[in-house]
């Protein structure tokens, strides 16, 4: 089995800007890149879980969002860090119902299992929302991080709240 880095997208890999689509509007988080080449390193593969309810709002389509995504993988590829997959929800309750793939379901995570055959028990999710620590604990994930950079959150389900992505390998290097 499969130890994985599960990552929530915007607000972690990215800073977060309503319904990016835009490679021009992409920037990464600061310590993005050395956080997966360290879990990388360490045997883990890199999956990416993210909710875009812009698709089905019609602020930009699954073409816009893929090819944003390609850019992204290549953007990665040049340190040589390597995103196996890149999971997402299209939807948004309000317009096309409920489903459960959008986060705080499983589903992404469930189908990554499928994919991959993932241990849950020895994988790990940053999230920068609670919904993310949801759908990590529904699906059995064992260590969950809330990334916090304004340090405004004080209570999560996560297994630690952070502020500096940098402060995830303190935790797991002790």
């Amino acid at each position: 089995m499969n130890k994985a880095l599960f990552l929530d997208r915007d607000g972690v890999v990215n800073v977060e800007i309503n319904y990016l689509h835009k490679i021009e509007d992409f920037e990464f988080i600061n310590g993005i890149i050395n956080l997966c080449k360290y879990y990388q390193n360490n045997g883990y593969i890199i999956i990416i879980v993210t909710n875009q309810s812009g698709i089905d709002r019609g602020y930009y389509d699954e073409c816009d969002f893929n090819i944003l995504t390609s850019w992204m993988i290549n953007e990665f590829a040049k340190y040589n860090v390597n995103i196996k997959k890149v999971y997402f929800c299209p939807h948004h309750p309000d317009i096309s119902g409920t489903c459960s793939c959008r986060k705080p379901e499983s589903g992404m995570f469930l189908e990554a299992a499928k994919e991959f055959d993932i241990d849950f028990k020895n994988s790990i999710l940053i999230g920068d929302k609670e919904s993310d620590i949801e759908a990590a604990i529904k699906a059995g994930v064992s260590k969950t991080y809330l990334f916090d950079e304004k340090n405004i959150v004080k209570k999560s389900k996560a297994t630690k709240i952070v502020s500096k992505l940098e402060d995830i390998y303190s935790v797991n290097t002790k």
